[in-house]
Parts: structure tokens; sequence; C-alpha cells
């Protein structure tokens, strides 16, 4: 089951980033690595922000989050990740089309440059990396990141979205 993530989420949704995030080591580059790779407070700032968490939920616990956050005239895929456990059954799918049903703007997606499964992923559901040049325009447009994590990063757009 899918639902809309409630406070009563937010400790499951920080170990669930946290413990997925894991795989990110390596990819990420070491300047930006963090441990644990989200606080607390950087979780906290990302929902105040309005990041609306939504959650893949079996037998009662909540195994998978998606955020979606609206910024200006486009609306932003934030932080998905599945527990490491139960990768691979189709569950970040099932959340990025739930996701895709409630958008009411083009969707962007951002992340690591060398992180190839996560890109693989968003491809085979129909999103396209955008230029070098684009993505430099859509980070600093759509994003308040640091200029280390904008050249090391992607994005991501509908294959039909037009910026």
């Amino acid at each position: 089951m899918i639902r809309q993530c409630s406070e009563n989420d937010f400790e499951t949704i920080y170990a669930i980033i946290n413990d997925a995030a894991t795989a990110y080591r390596g990819a990420i580059p070491e300047d930006r690595w963090n441990d644990p790779y989200m606080s607390h407070n950087e979780l906290r700032h990302e929902i105040d922000n309005g990041v609306i968490f939504c959650g893949y939920e079996d037998t009662g616990e909540l195994i998978g989050v998606m955020g979606i956050q609206t910024i200006q005239d486009v609306m932003l895929i934030r932080h998905a990740y599945v527990r490491p456990a139960r990768q691979q059954e189709g569950i970040g799918g099932k959340l990025l089309t739930e996701l895709r049903q409630k958008a009411t703007n083009p969707l962007l997606i951002g992340t690591w440059a060398d992180a190839f499964w996560a890109i693989r992923f968003y491809e085979k559901h129909g999103f396209r990396v955008v230029s070098p040049e684009e993505k430099n325009r859509l980070l600093k447009k759509y994003w308040t990141i640091p200029e280390r994590q904008v050249e090391t990063s992607v994005v991501l757009a509908e294959s039909d979205a037009e910026l």
C-alpha cells in the first residue's frame, strides 16, 4: 500500500534514508559524504521546506519512501529510498508511478552523476538525463545545493518535458 507519510513516520523515514544511502558510499565524492548521510536536522529542514513523503507499506511496515516538492513551476522527486533488504522488488517504481500521477507540474530529479544504478532506474521509468548546460541551469534555479554538488550531479527530466 502506498500512503502519504505523517509526522509519526519521521524516525522511520530517517532510518530508511540512511540505511539505503549506504549504497552511495564511494559514488558520492568523499567531501560530500556524511555519516549518517542525512541528519535529523537535515530531514526536518527538507520537510519544513515542503518535501512531502509518500511511503510504501507492507504488512504494516514502511519499507520505502519517496518525496515530492513543488518549487516554482516544477516538482522535484526527492529522497527516494527503499530498505536494502527489499530493493529490486519494484517498490521504487510503484512509488515513482504514484508521485507521477499526483504531479501537476513537470517532474525533475537530481542525483549523483556516479550513481549509475539510480540514473538507470529513472531512465527505465521514462526520464532522460539533460545536457550539462541544462543541468547547471536547472540545479541553480530549483535546488539549493553547494557548487561542489552541482559539479557532481545530474538532472533527469521526463522525456516529454519542456523546461
